[in-house]
């Protein structure tokens, strides 16, 4: 099954002025040569939930079910995943390791819908370090951020 599924990359990166305030996120797909741009803001958010969707904006922007390898600079995204949180956050009914309900979880359960629906490999990449990708996912979300913010 695995070798009739596309094989796309997903970069994606947010951004928030203020925590919570004027926020944006952008990703980028990319498929064999081709490459589509994602953005988008919202004027009173966190930097966690813009980077939240700028990874299920990508994912549900695919017309089928595809391999996905995603690079994020958000840690709280990449170890949800890589170290099972998400699992944990399940069984103990959406509460986190200290029993506080986990936030964004209309968020998480978006992309958990996401990761049913496609075959997902998670990268952590190290945020302004000079990933040309993880660079222009920034300027996305800056520049929606500012929009949002009404600076543009």
């Amino acid at each position: 099954m695995n070798k009739n599924l596309k094989q796309i990359e997903l970069y994606s990166d947010g951004a928030c002025s203020g925590n919570p305030g004027p926020g944006g996120w952008g990703a980028i797909l990319r498929f064999k040569e081709s490459e589509k741009e994602l953005s988008g803001g919202e004027k009173e958010t966190t930097n966690n939930r813009m980077e939240l969707m700028g990874v299920i904006s990508g994912l549900e922007s695919l017309k089928e079910p595809c391999m996905v390898n995603i690079f994020t600079d958000s840690q709280y995204i990449a170890n949800a995943f890589l170290k099972d949180w998400l699992s944990s956050w399940q069984k103990n009914g959406w509460k986190t390791a200290a029993k506080k309900p986990v936030k964004n979880r209309e968020l998480w359960e978006r992309l958990l819908k996401q990761a049913d629906r496609h075959r997902l490999t998670w990268n952590w990449i190290r945020g302004h370090a000079g990933h040309p990708e993880n660079e222009r996912c920034d300027k996305l979300a800056v520049a929606e951020r500012d929009k949002a913010a009404g600076r543009i």
